[in-house]
């Protein structure tokens, strides 16, 4: 065995007897529920580890995501259902699969026919999918020919971020030709959004949309109708679908973009908190126009850096 080959021995029988009885008893206790919010914590840990280029800390965090692998492969095999084993080789057949013109005969030049191939295969799998789905509903007097197809948008999880499913619905959607067939048309459909979810706001109480927080009388939610608040936020959803089909168009990650403003914004009000905390101001006690001040100086400070 190689050296790789014994450290995920090592991992893997760590995590069974962490497991076993005489283990951990907080590991003893975790579900496949109970887990699912620290597989997205540590998720998002790597992915702010990579934005940092921070390749010291990447490694643990990828340790720790990997940890997760290893915790429900560890309880499906206590209950029966997979093993670790059963993981890597269902690993190793999809990558072998997926990459015929690497492992086959199939030519790819380059990574638009690679991405081509790719969604063909993913495709035909889907196709046998439907096919499987349907010998399964015989016994309802259904045959293959008979039973509805496997929908082009199945195995897009309703459970992931919605801004990474709303980035994967529209590319699915794009392979089969439902898209803009330019980008100026995105940016007309972002200007009819915007008009219609303005058009709503006509309907808003007077003295129309305030934030929350200081100097608003009552400093409270404002009521509005329970209709105008649905209509409002289907008008929001649709605004954020069409950003996140640009970002899709412009092949940038509406994820990671977003991260960085966040990571941008904090960056520089953190700057704004400590310039007046140097001048004995508190937070709360400056003026808009001073708190806007302090953010031009922090973006030009950036600029300059």
């Amino acid at each position: 065995m190689s050296a790789t080959g014994e450290r995920f021995e090592r991992a893997v029988a760590i995590m069974k007897k962490l497991r076993a009885p005489g283990g951990c008893p907080w590991d003893r206790e975790q579900t496949f529920d109970s887990i699912k919010p620290f597989t997205l914590e540590e998720t998002y840990e790597v992915l702010e580890a990579i934005d940092n280029r921070d390749w010291e800390e990447l490694p643990g965090e990828l340790g720790d995501l990997l940890l997760q692998v290893l915790f429900y492969s560890e309880m499906a095999e206590e209950q029966g259902t997979f093993s670790i084993d059963d993981v890597l080789d269902r690993l190793s057949r999809k990558l072998v699969d997926r990459h015929p013109h690497v492992f086959g005969d199939t030519k790819a030049e380059t990574s638009a026919d690679v991405k081509r191939n790719w969604e063909a295969l993913k495709a035909e799998e889907r196709k046998k999918q439907s096919q499987k789905t349907a010998g399964q509903t015989e016994s309802n007097a259904l045959t293959t020919a008979e039973a509805v197809p496997t929908s082009i948008l199945a195995g897009i999880s309703s459970s992931m971020p919605s801004v990474l499913e709303a980035h994967k619905l529209s590319s699915r959607a794009a392979q089969v030709g439902f898209d803009w067939p330019h980008v100026e048309g995105l940016f007309a459909k972002l200007g009819e959004e915007t008009a219609e979810l303005r058009e709503h706001l006509q309907e808003f109480p007077a003295p129309g949309p305030r934030p929350e927080g200081r100097g608003i009388a009552g400093s409270g939610r404002q009521i509005i109708s329970e209709d105008l608040h649905s209509r409002l936020e289907e008008e929001l959803g649709d605004l954020f679908f069409v950003l996140v089909n640009i970002s899709r168009y412009l092949a940038v990650d509406p994820e990671s973009a977003l991260r960085k403003t966040n990571r941008k914004f904090r960056r520089r009000f953190q700057w704004m908190e400590r310039r007046l905390h140097e001048n004995g101001t508190a937070l709360e006690g400056a003026s808009m126009d001073e708190l806007e001040s302090l953010w031009q100086e922090a973006k030009q400070q950036e600029r300059q850096s």
